[in-house]
């Protein structure tokens, strides 16, 4: 086993790991994380003109916001919240899709400016005294 190898599947245990014990908030936190280091990726191959990288760093960001962020709303609890919400993530994801076609930097950084923003508001959740959310 080469290192890159080695590293890689170190890198995906720990991964496996955080998700295993994460609470259902750290892992929409995890999914916010891992669609900006999606994001992060395909700008740098758009940068590089490497195309083939581009669209699977793209489509890797469509799928954590369709099938992780989205697909974890909670629509009957959420209300109108959770509508608002996946209004938005379709819009990301339109913008993904744009981004990917036209090698559209400003779409592809709208998006991540839309999703860094929510993230902030989850991480920024969790930091929060239990008076603030709804608690005791």
């Amino acid at each position: 086993m080469n290192s890159r190898r080695g590293a890689g599947a170190y890198a995906r245990i720990g991964v496996e790991s955080a998700v295993m014990s994460a609470d259902p908030h750290q892992l929409i936190v995890m999914l916010f994380d891992g669609v900006q280091a999606a994001i992060a990726s395909a700008r740098l191959h758009m940068q590089d003109g490497n195309r083939a990288a581009k669209g699977a760093s793209i489509s890797k960001a469509i799928d954590i916001v369709n099938n992780g962020l989205a697909a974890a709303l909670d629509h009957e609890k959420g209300g109108d919240i959770a509508a608002n919400l996946g209004q938005l993530y379709d819009y990301v994801a339109r913008l993904l899709l744009q981004a990917n076609l036209r090698d559209d930097m400003a779409a592809l950084d709208q998006a991540a400016s839309l999703l860094d923003n929510i993230g902030s508001g989850w991480r920024e959740l969790r930091q929060a005294p239990v008076e603030m959310v709804g608690g005791v």
